[in-house]
């Protein structure tokens, strides 16, 4: 069995598809990245699927579970390198991806994960002066 990579770049997860994904492939990148987010306290996840050619109903749940639990262990989930093709066949299939995060590509995913952290807090340090204030 084929496994997708989940390489860790400060305090983001980075999976790159590479391959067309069956079901049991699909379902052990869900393990990994949730195995992953723990092990490293990750606070984002990237997920390129800019090699994919289709996405079937099966990934697009796939992908908002992700993001489901992602969300629950604290990271937030970016999907960058949607083909226009694939964005058609989610809409036609009625697959709206909920709590999933889009963008066109990995340098604009890692703003909307700069904006988040910014937004929630999350690694922003406040420095007392040196009268305690």
């Amino acid at each position: 069995m084929d496994r997708v990579p989940v390489l860790k770049i400060g305090d983001i997860l980075l999976v790159s598809i590479q391959l067309d994904l069956d079901d049991q492939t699909a379902m052990q990148l869900q393990e990994d990245l949730s195995d992953r987010i723990v092990e490293t306290g990750a606070h984002g996840v990237v997920i390129d699927i800019s090699a994919l050619e289709i996405v079937d109903s099966f990934i697009g749940r796939m992908l908002s579970t992700i993001a489901a639990v992602s969300r629950v262990l604290d990271a937030e989930t970016v999907v960058v390198g949607m083909r226009p093709a694939v964005a058609i066949t989610l809409v036609e299939l009625g697959l709206s991806l909920n709590g999933v995060r889009t963008a066109l590509n990995v340098d604009k995913a890692l703003e909307i994960l700069a904006e988040v952290r910014q937004i929630h807090g999350v690694g922003v340090l406040t420095v007392a002066d040196d009268d305690g204030a």
